[in-house]
């Protein structure tokens, strides 16, 4: 038997209203807790699905995201599926930004080593661009806490340049502009 949240969001789509609907009812029904269940379920048949969500959810409301910090570092690394991958990156960028900003969240000194040791490996993985522009975003974001960050950082970028497309040189152009500052 298939719960409220599993038909939801086996009936939403890849469009930007569709996870957004699904993100407002997960919100309204407080429902994280099990969105974030099938999200980390690498097996369910939602789990996609319940990644594109939970970005949205975190975008909104990255605070209710908190008690799911370290089950998300430990299912990060594991993930396979790019259309997971995107998403879970992005959440990553979410929690970087924050954990800098003063009435943002803490991240604690293992869940920072955690993430920035996967984002580092999936920067130099044959990931999809989008996923990899969100590794580096969260980096940097990371690197102004962690100077050795950076350093790695730009060692990555000006290797990895030629070999990538127009999308990824543009970020990783910008990117080096603010990292040679």
């Amino acid at each position: 038997m298939l719960t409220e949240l599993e038909i939801k969001l086996l009936e939403s789509d890849a469009h930007r209203t569709s996870r957004i609907s699904a993100c407002n009812y997960a919100i309204r029904k407080e429902k994280i807790e099990e969105l974030t269940q099938i999200a980390f379920n690498l097996y369910h048949q939602s789990h996609v699905m319940a990644f594109w969500t939970l970005e949205f959810v975190c975008e909104k409301k990255l605070k209710s995201f908190v008690p799911f910090i370290n089950s998300f570092c430990e299912v990060l690394p594991t993930l396979k599926n790019d259309s997971a991958i995107r998403p879970a990156t992005k959440i990553c960028f979410f929690l970087a930004k924050s954990n800098h900003r003063k009435n943002g969240i803490s991240l604690t000194h293992d869940q920072e080593h955690n993430l920035i040791e996967t984002l580092i490996d999936r920067l130099i993985q044959d990931e999809k661009v989008a996923a990899k522009v969100y590794c580096m975003k969260a980096l940097f974001v990371f690197g102004k806490k962690y100077d050795w960050i950076n350093n790695e950082l730009k060692e990555i970028l000006v290797q990895d340049f030629p070999n990538h497309s127009a999308a990824y040189k543009s970020a990783s152009r910008n990117l080096l502009k603010k990292l040679n500052k």
